[in-house]
């Protein structure tokens, strides 16, 4: 891989000149329009998988929903992976080229499975008699899947801090104003990727067909990899080098080695492990276990004469020690979220119940039963600039004082509105199998209810709310809580969160659709009007208030925010200041 040699390389340049100098604002619209791309290709196959894996694989909906949820299980996890290889051996330059070329192969599997009949197994016109789908063709859907998410992995672990390396210029005044520029046009184009995908790719999949559905992200997977590698040359690729992930690897398996040492009663100086400048010079007394892990048993042994660790497998910083600390002590608060997920991710059920309800919005157009997840997207993205620029100004003129909320307290609020949506979720659903029975429906699953589906749209505006608020909250919280060390970590622990809550969820569904069978009709059965999903949502909300009461213990364990706590001694030199305390 090539280093740069000089920061000085690090500035803006015309687009595509043929100055030598590497990096700049030109590499920005390559390196955005391969993420814009894969995400538009990703998302949109998402929102009517479940649809296709019912109609063109003949699975249970159980099952469908099951396979939707380890993929994308497994397309959150694998950024983390990609982080870490990236960090310690391929860099990232590899891993996003090497991320794009997967996620397009993946794609083009996925979509032989639409255009190639022997791919698939056979089911008549009407999709009431399908055959079983064999070996080599759950081996082929499940292959493309796989192939899709470790792709999307390789793209998203590294596309967001590549973009920054381009740009990273310590010694320019405006370095920050820089980077923070680039962030906020990286998340716009992410969310407006996420639109383009639930409209324009759900329409074609419902009105042109899965060839085309499928065809079209292929397209743009191709697009995504070709604007990548145009622009190699002008690229800063920096080498890899040891991740911090491996860091904290270390500290537990060192304090492990160590757990037979005694700790000194008196810290000093000499005794621990102190990483050259560093402001820590012995560890805190909280999990006081894991200081084993930074104790220096025989210098002569311990040390190389630089000063550094001669096995650090078995001798730790303080640094590293209190850095796992940190992590540790977050993650319990985090954990609170995963529920927020497992509600939000119910949205595949949610295109099955729009699919049997009046999507008309006039006479002569109706939105796609994919396409209603863009509603949670916009009330994230109007909800945000409202509750900056409206809500809090006008709170605090009331008041007379600035008035926010805290770091823990919107992440509660977020995980209120996530039971709720649940709780909306099941009057909505109860009503709409009534209908459905009085209509008499109840054995025509695919039949249209008398009921617009706008009604459904509460789910997911308060889930919207519940990811402006925790999920939001959470990342905000991780970042001021870990040291600055640690941001790459505080990026993806809502990412391995989010992992986490769809294995959860595919265990809830198991579980439920196991146990309610075996009376008779699954609650989440393939016919949605013999089943019992106003039930199954009763069930998600309940899990919800037990997973908030369980969020308030770890909220009074934790004590109070050091970010809450910054934030209010640098307005309470200015004047009053009013929080809500949530500590």
């Amino acid at each position: 891989m090539e280093t740069p040699s000089d920061e000085n390389n690090k500035i803006r340049e015309p687009f595509l000149s043929s100055s030598p100098s590497k990096g700049g604002f030109r590499t920005l619209p390559f390196i955005l329009a391969t993420e814009a791309f894969e995400r538009v290709a990703t998302i949109g196959l998402s929102p009517n998988m479940i649809v296709y894996l019912r109609r063109e694989f003949g699975m249970e909906t159980a099952k469908a929903a099951n396979v939707i949820f380890f993929w994308s299980a497994a397309t959150n996890f694998t950024p983390i992976i990609g982080a870490f290889i990236a960090d310690s051996y391929m860099g990232k330059y590899r891993m996003i080229g090497f991320g794009s070329v997967l996620c397009f192969l993946g794609m083009i599997l996925l979509w032989s499975t639409a255009i190639i009949p022997q791919a698939r197994p056979y089911c008549d016109q009407f999709n009431t008699i399908c055959e079983a789908p064999t070996t080599p063709q759950l081996l082929l859907l499940y292959c493309s899947l796989g192939l899709i998410s470790i792709g999307a992995g390789g793209i998203r672990s590294s596309c967001m801090a590549f973009g920054a390396d381009q740009l990273d210029k310590r010694n320019n005044p405006e370095n920050t104003k820089t980077l923070q520029s680039f962030f906020g046009w990286y998340y716009a184009t992410i969310t407006f990727s996420a639109l383009i995908a639930v409209t324009l790719i759900v329409y074609a999949q419902d009105n042109l067909g899965w060839g085309m559905g499928f065809g079209i992200p292929v397209m743009l997977m191709f697009g995504s990899a070709v604007s990548f590698f145009l622009a190699s040359s002008f690229y800063i690729k920096l080498k890899a080098k040891t991740s911090l992930l491996t860091g904290l690897a270390q500290v537990i398996v060192a304090s492990f080695r160590n757990r037979h040492i005694e700790l000194p009663s008196h810290a000093t100086t000499e005794v621990y492990h102190i990483r050259k400048g560093s402001m820590l010079q012995v560890p805190s007394e909280k999990l006081r276990f894991l200081n084993k892990a930074c104790v220096i048993k025989d210098p002569q042994e311990d040390l190389t004469s630089n000063g550094d660790a001669s096995n650090p497998w078995s001798l730790c910083t303080v640094d590293h020690v209190e850095d796992l600390k940190a992590l540790m002590r977050v993650m319990p608060l985090c954990s609170a979220g995963i529920m927020m997920s497992v509600n939000v991710y119910q949205g595949s059920f949610m295109v099955i119940q729009a699919g049997t309800m009046d999507r008309h919005v006039t006479p002569n157009f109706e939105i796609p039963a994919g396409s209603f997840s863009m509603f949670m997207m916009i009330s994230i993205v109007v909800w945000i600039p409202f509750y900056d620029r409206i809500a809090l100004p006008l709170a605090s003129k009331i008041k007379g004082k600035p008035v926010r909320l805290g770091l823990k307290q919107r992440m509660g609020i977020g995980l209120l509105f996530s039971g709720a949506s649940m709780v909306a979720s099941a009057i909505i659903e109860y009503t709409r199998r009534k209908i459905a029975i009085e209509e008499g429906l109840s054995d025509e699953p695919a039949a249209v209810v008398h009921m617009s589906a706008l009604w459904i749209l509460p789910f997911y505006i308060l889930g919207g709310l519940a990811e402006a608020f925790n999920g939001i909250g959470q990342i905000e919280f991780c970042y001021s809580e870990l040291p600055k060390t640690m941001s790459t970590i505080a990026a993806n622990i809502y990412g391995f969160g989010t992992f986490i809550s769809n294995l959860v969820a595919s265990f809830i569904t198991s579980t439920v659709d196991n146990v309610t069978k075996r009376g008779g009709e699954s609650w989440i059965s393939s016919n949605m009007n013999k089943g019992h999903y106003d039930y199954y949502y009763c069930l998600l909300a309940g899990l919800s208030m037990l997973n908030f009461i369980y969020f308030l213990a770890c909220c009074k364990a934790y004590g109070p925010c050091h970010g809450d706590n910054k934030n209010q001694a640098e307005k309470s030199k200015k004047g009053d200041y009013e929080s809500i305390d949530d500590s």
